[in-house]
């Protein structure tokens, strides 16, 4: 899908980044990065080659490792249950974007950080088999979950879908792999919750889109499920946004992103962050 302006308010090319996160190339990206993930752009984060997707993921290629945050799993269930009326098929459309990225990357490892599945009310029987279903095409891949506070709330998914449980913050390798953004002596961290989201443009002619947050020490990850919402962010004088659009990631100047006062915020995010 193309969103009108993009072009007109973001930079294609990836440029540095202050600080230990920077990015390792100045080529202008081409071709599909949606099913090559090597057509994505990459950053130095923490000597760490991370590679950024349009699928709102990221790929540690050192580590075969892919990395998703907030899938939130169940949601639409959980809002039905409540007689609220939405739409159908985000869990499937979910699941196979994700089938599409591990077969892309050829990971190993697969990591949620965090707020797997939605709330209790999420675990309806269809959900936990269609997933378990899925699990099971991927039995190769080792999958884990950095508990966060969703977590805490729907509890801890069935054993039999054989993804192993952790606390944050989780060592791996040089990372710290965390659901709420933190600070990690020594390590660089990869945090979700916040589902981070940018608004572009002026008032009359605006974009809002998701985004990864990326700090001298700590990234956070744009939420992966497509029935999530945004919590705006203001990047600090050396953090770099990079906006998902078009199927691509864009590296975001600084002077293009609009500043929201405090009072609006509220009215910008579609829901808070998880």
């Amino acid at each position: 899908m193309t969103v009108p302006g993009v072009a007109a308010a973001l930079d294609p090319v990836p440029v540095s980044c202050p600080g230990p996160a920077a990015a390792s190339s100045t080529a202008p990206i081409t071709g599909d990065a949606s099913t090559d993930p090597l057509l994505a752009p990459e950053v130095d984060f923490g000597g760490t080659r991370l590679r950024l997707l349009p699928e709102r993921a990221a790929w540690v290629e050192d580590l075969g490792l892919l990395l998703v945050a907030d899938l939130h799993l169940g949601k639409p269930q959980a809002f039905r249950r409540l007689g609220v009326p939405v739409p159908e098929g985000s869990t499937d459309d979910d699941l196979q974007r994700l089938s599409r990225l591990l077969a892309a990357t050829a990971a190993r490892h697969l990591v949620f950080l965090g707020d797997l599945l939605h709330a209790r009310a999420s675990r309806a029987p269809g959900l936990l088999s269609a997933v378990a279903g899925w699990r099971s095409r991927h039995a190769e891949v080792a999958m884990a979950l950095v508990r966060g506070n969703h977590d805490a709330r729907s509890g801890d998914p069935p054993a039999g879908w054989g993804v192993s449980l952790v606390d944050e913050p989780w060592d791996f390798g040089p990372l710290a792999l965390c659901h709420h953004p933190q600070e990690v002596p020594g390590r660089a961290v990869i945090a979700g919750h916040v589902h981070p989201g940018v608004v572009l443009g002026s008032a009359a002619d605006r974009l809002r889109l998701p985004c990864f947050h990326v700090g001298p020490r700590c990234t956070v990850l744009p939420a992966y499920g497509s029935f999530t919402g945004l919590h705006l962010v203001q990047p600090g004088p050396h953090d770099r946004l990079w906006a998902v659009a078009d199927d691509r990631v864009w590296s975001v100047p600084a002077p293009a992103v609009r500043r929201v006062r405090p009072a609006r915020a509220s009215r910008e995010v579609q829901a808070r962050p998880g």
